[in-house]
């Protein structure tokens, strides 16, 4: 009878104590963004603190948390596939497309509030003076372009008729050096970075000076469909931070010297359309999006 008492206090014990940790307290969650090799530079520490941000913000709604990279490196195609399983991370960001949106869940809130969209260029002094002439697309035609291996700007550029020829990452710098290309359109925060990194590797590259390529091209936070309550968690973070201004805080805290070294006023622009756009995009919020 003894041992019975025993077993029964110790079970009620074991139901009763998530009982009054709940009532206490909610449950800490875990949020786990991937961290492959392209990722592990300072090119996405906004994109973090924009992450450990939301989730601070809601803390008194939704509880504790913990927020850490992924043990593993992977790569991008092994990140979306995990997420779509639901397996090893929980959260993770890039650009958005239709196709993208059917499979994962987005939160449409463009991190950089549409920066990415406005890219400059890198090239040669010999590419300089092609560009230099470009004022429309149908001039931009003639510039030979390159970009990443399965890169979505891919299909932008051709979808505007544009030469564009694919590579891996560090061989177009390789083929810019030797003018096998004209240019390589890189978003206005990360071209300068990437000049400075490559500079004594490949000594001819320079910062085009006078063209601006536009297009719209929102960078979301992705989760796996089933993961509706972390999901409706960081969204609420993300208006609460839009709304108090620490959103526009953590831009400009990256990106102004950029856009200050990048003269966007001055440049000519060539605008381009998205045929990657999903509808669903909230290009009609102007409180989204980033406007020189």
């Amino acid at each position: 009878m003894k041992k019975l008492c025993v077993s029964l206090f110790i079970l009620m014990t074991a139901l009763i104590m998530p009982l009054a940790s709940a009532s206490g307290g909610l449950a800490r969650v875990k949020v786990i963004y991937p961290a492959p090799e392209y990722w592990a530079d300072e090119r996405h520490s906004d994109v973090i603190e924009i992450l450990r941000t939301a989730l601070e913000k809601t803390e008194n709604k939704y509880g504790p948390f913990e927020i850490e990279p992924y043990s593993t490196v992977m790569n991008y195609g092994r990140v979306t596939s995990s997420l779509k399983r639901g397996k090893f991370v929980n959260v993770a960001w890039g650009s958005t497309s239709i196709k993208k949106e059917k499979e994962l869940l987005p939160i449409r809130i463009p991190l950089r509030k549409g920066l990415l969209g406005y890219r400059l260029m890198l090239t040669t002094l010999s590419g300089q003076k092609k560009l230099s002439k470009v004022s429309n697309v149908e001039e931009f035609k003639d510039v030979r372009l390159a970009q990443g291996l399965g890169w979505g700007d891919v299909e932008v550029l051709s979808h505007a008729g544009l030469n564009v020829v694919t590579a891996n990452y560090e061989n177009i710098f390789k083929m810019l050096q030797r003018e096998r290309i004209d240019a390589f359109p890189r978003g206005v925060s990360e071209v300068f970075d990437e000049l400075e990194i490559n500079w004594e590797d490949y000594p001819n590259i320079i910062v085009e000076q006078d063209v601006l390529i536009k297009y719209p091209w929102p960078y979301y936070f992705f989760l796996n469909k089933n993961n509706v309550e972390l999901a409706e968690r960081i969204e609420a973070g993300l208006r609460i931070m839009i709304k108090d201004g620490s959103f526009d805080e953590i831009f400009e805290k990256y990106n102004r010297a950029d856009l200050e070294r990048a003269n966007l006023s001055g440049r000519r622009v060539i605008e381009l359309d998205n045929p990657l756009l999903p509808a669903e995009t909230p290009l009609s919020d102007e409180r989204l999006w980033f406007n020189p």
